[in-house]
């Protein structure tokens, strides 16, 4: 079960598409989505183009309409005006009606019926009727409701165009993030080259305020760099040597050296373009719904529009009348609104998510997330920042917990064990200034000792305690105890004047991704390898609901199968020992995935190593959800009570819609739709 999903999620879309592997580096990308983007962007023009120029011939035509006339009270008749009327009105339908014209037969050649099948087939009724009108069939014509229904539909079209390219250029913004030269440093000169000519192992200067043009490690220098444009975080990020840069981020007030370590497909932003196409392409089961929903719609709007002109015939009306109320019924029975109505959420959101470094690889799994009962955070380098810091400084004697701290970080400064780092780091962040050590040196296997304000001071272990019978009773060091954390104690004069507890320090972001989830009803675990005592504390401080302690990796998919009998759950993990766990969850989250993110196990990768983006990933996933929804209602909906007005139903009551105002109201039901799916936000 888990390699099969796992091979489906390496080469499939959720749909059982083929998805592209991820061999399409920045520069070939680049022309890709600008060919795409240009041949939307032509199309766009295109209807825009038809639009403007059939309203210009739709103005002569409106004055040469009877009805027009009688409705303004003018007259406007000569010699001929009939043949003028219907050869302006033959260019319209010709010309605005072609992309339709040629829509139908496209769909009827692949057996795939949609709207532009309605279409096609509504103004080709109108058109064909009222020619034979003009040659000599009784009855009326009605060449201005077929040119201002071919004009709605055009400016209904190029609306949509203009919304659909809107969504879809993200991508290009986003390849636009990249810069095109960089600075080579070689044999001691620098050189401006072309990015895409440099290759691994290459050394290039990135000045204040330029882009970094590649994905590399800085060998040179101190800086802070922008990556909101990458990651969506906001503060700038500090970077010294060996730190990783992004390319497209902005440097900051510094000069470095970056070497290069990634080109091509392997960049960040390469990977991004790429999952973010592949989401914004994939098709989910709402799509699916739409999709089902639009063929139907048009096999019951065209049987609903022969029925209508057979019964008003069978009930006596005219030829006109018949096929005015068949042609609007299939005009305003278009499913154009429902086709809009999931693809331009989903480009909008996928487009959202990028920006805030939240990249969905399966459009399903996102869609689920909406569902999600409970998730399960892996501990260490998730919620916690998994390296040794001081949690507890415990006060011994007359001397004051920041004394202790203090003089255990002067200590511990020569050293380099572990937990020497874990205690001078933590000093450091507090502000703690460190006073000079004489006649240090090490006590092998036991701790450190020095002189400092003329005493002898020591950090040692519990066992040097217990060795030299130093007894210590004490309930705070007994809890520490039980909560798995390591304790090195402070001595003065070989006296105990203070104890430091140590652990792996829970993130100060976890506190608050624990809350956001809970305010969702959403049950927050936690799965680790780590023993029970320091899971215990860890749950207990950040007050998840439960955890699972002392799990070896290949027990953690089982876990997560335990918790689905219950749940619908995600599991957050970091991608690598967590894998067998992300593939058995309904949704995988991989965090503090940085700059890998093609973490093929997790269905989302978020790129910040900050768990409280798994409550926006739930957040934004409702959204969405809710305003697919929204546009299915309503796209639907209109057609339930658009079609029976537009077969003349309340006919008796005076209210009928003519095609015209049925192409009015089928517009506006497309621009309702485009501009609902607009307006989401993260």
């Amino acid at each position: 079960m888990h390699s099969m999903k796992v091979g489906q999620k390496m080469g499939e879309a959720g749909d059982g598409h083929k998805m592209h592997d991820m061999d399409t580096g920045l520069q070939p990308i680049e022309p890709h989505r600008t060919h795409r983007g240009r041949h939307e962007g032509h199309v766009t023009e295109d209807f825009k183009r038809r639009f403007l120029i059939s309203l210009m011939v739709t103005i002569p035509i409106l004055a040469l309409s009877t009805f027009i006339q009688e409705l303004f009270r003018f007259t406007l008749e000569f010699p001929g005006s009939i043949y003028v009327l219907f050869l302006l009105s033959t260019f319209v339908y010709f010309y605005g009606g072609y992309p339709f014209i040629k829509g139908f037969f496209k769909e009827i050649k692949e057996n795939n019926i949609g709207m532009m099948t309605l279409i096609a087939i509504a103004i080709s009724a109108a058109y064909f009727y009222s020619s034979a009108v003009v040659f000599g069939l009784k009855g009326e014509v009605f060449f201005w409701e077929l040119v201002t229904l071919i004009d709605i539909m055009l400016l209904g079209h190029w609306i949509e165009m203009r919304s659909v390219l809107g969504a879809s250029r993200a991508l290009e913004e986003l390849v636009k993030i990249m810069p095109s030269e960089a600075h080579l440093i070689k044999d001691g000169r620098t050189l401006d080259v072309k990015v895409d000519t440099l290759k691994p192992g290459d050394i290039v200067l990135v000045k204040p305020g330029e882009k970094v043009p590649v994905d590399g490690s800085v060998i040179e220098g101190e800086t802070s760099v922008n990556e909101s444009m990458l990651t969506g975080e906001s503060k700038p990020v500090a970077k010294k040597l060996n730190d990783n840069v992004i390319g497209g981020s902005i440097n900051g007030e510094g000069s470095i050296s970056v070497e290069v370590k990634k080109i091509g497909s392997e960049t960040y932003l390469s990977q991004v373009i790429e999952l973010v196409r592949q989401a914004q392409e994939s098709k989910s089961k709402t799509q699916d719904l739409a999709d089902n929903a639009a063929r139907w719609l048009t096999i019951i709007s065209l049987s609903v529009g022969a029925i209508t002109l057979v019964a008003w015939l069978y009930f006596g009306r005219d030829a006109a009348f018949a096929v005015e109320r068949a042609v609007t019924v299939m005009v305003i029975s278009c499913p154009h609104a429902l086709g809009l109505a999931v693809p331009l959420v989903v480009a909008v959101s996928t487009s959202l998510a990028a920006k805030a470094g939240l990249l969905i690889r399966d459009r399903s799994a996102f869609e689920q997330a909406r569902d999600l009962q409970a998730v399960v955070f892996d501990k260490t380098g998730t919620l916690t920042e998994g390296k040794f810091g001081v949690t507890d400084v415990v006060a011994l004697a007359e001397l004051d917990e920041a004394g202790i701290l203090r003089m255990t970080a002067s200590l511990e400064a020569s050293s380099e064990h572990p937990i020497a780092a874990g205690i001078v780091n933590s000093s450091k962040e507090k502000g703690v200034e460190l006073i000079h050590i004489h006649e240090f040196k090490a006590i092998p296997g036991k701790g450190i000792e020095g002189r400092a304000e003329g005493k002898i001071w020591m950090v040692v272990s519990p066992g040097y305690l217990k060795e030299n019978r130093i007894d210590l009773r004490d309930k705070r060091l007994e809890k520490l105890a039980q909560q798995g954390k390591t304790v090195v104690f402070l001595l003065e004069e070989n006296r105990p004047v203070g104890a430091i507890a140590l652990a792996d320090i829970i993130r100060k972001e976890s506190r608050e991704a624990i809350d956001k989830l809970k305010s969702m009803n959403i049950k927050c675990m936690m799965l680790t390898g780590d023993n029970r005592f320091v899971a215990r504390w860890v749950a207990e401080d950040l007050g998840l609901d439960d955890f699972f302690a002392e799990v070896l990796p290949h027990e953690k998919a089982q876990t997560i199968k335990n918790v689905q009998k219950e749940y619908v759950v995600a599991m957050v993990g970091d991608g690598v020992n967590d894998a067998p766990a992300l593939v058995q969850a309904d949704v995988g989250i991989a965090i503090g995935a940085g700059t890998d993110v093609a973490v093929e196990s997790a269905d989302i990768v978020l790129v910040r190593n900050d768990p409280r983006d798994v409550a926006s990933i739930v957040s934004l996933s409702r959204k969405t959800y809710t305003k697919m929804s929204q546009n299915l209602l309503w796209a639907t909906g209109y057609n339930a009570l658009a079609i029976p007005l537009a077969a003349g139903i309340l006919y008796g009551y005076g209210i009928i819609l003519s095609p015209a105002i049925g192409a009015i109201l089928m517009s506006a039901s497309t621009v309702i739709v485009a501009v609902n799916a607009r307006l989401l936000k993260m």
